[in-house]
């Protein structure tokens, strides 16, 4: 008979792993999507132009926090390692939840899927325009427009301010869900 279970079930019962994985990228001067000044004075935030701080991140049904950060444009290359990386790091039965982004669904990542000494993760894919369904895509942007102050950094530290959210997850940084 076949199991009919949900994948939630499972994860609930502690057979499999769920991960939410996205990307994002950070710059030095964070996205300004509104502002208040004051009447006849320009709302300015001078910042270091420069590459995009990219993170990889997964959020794992157990409550932990996986991530990696590159300066690097988030491939389709990248996004394979860091699965390979995730499935070592979890161990067991995983199942990622993924967006239909391009690189989530590209020929670089099918080798990670068929790893010889434990079986691979298993991909599901989200309704197309539906992020709310992902969690990670809630903590990245809270990350982006609660967690971190609004202003210009250096490379350097732009980089410490997304490492202490993000090593500090679970910790100094909480997000619940209802």
């Amino acid at each position: 008979m076949p199991d009919r279970r949900t994948t939630s079930e499972k994860s609930k019962q502690g057979e499999i792993k769920l991960a939410c994985v996205d990307e994002a990228g950070f710059a030095h001067a964070q996205p300004n999507r509104n502002a208040w000044t004051e009447k006849g004075k320009a709302h300015l935030i001078t910042a270091e132009r420069g590459k995009r701080l990219n993170v990889l991140a997964a959020l794992i049904s157990t409550g932990a926090l996986f991530s990696a950060r590159f300066w690097e444009a988030a491939t389709d290359a990248a996004l394979a390692g860091f699965l390979s990386l995730l499935l070592n790091s979890v161990g067991g039965p995983l199942t990622v939840i993924l967006d239909k982004a391009f690189i989530h669904k590209a020929k670089a990542i099918q080798p990670v899927l068929a790893l010889p000494k434990q079986p691979g993760p298993t991909l599901m894919f989200l309704t197309p325009y539906s992020p709310e369904l992902n969690r990670i895509e809630l903590l990245l942007h809270k990350m982006k427009y609660e967690w971190m102050a609004f202003k210009a950094r250096t490379a350097e530290r732009l980089q410490a301010d997304v490492g202490k959210i993000l090593d500090g997850f679970g910790s100094d940084c909480r997000m619940t869900f209802c």
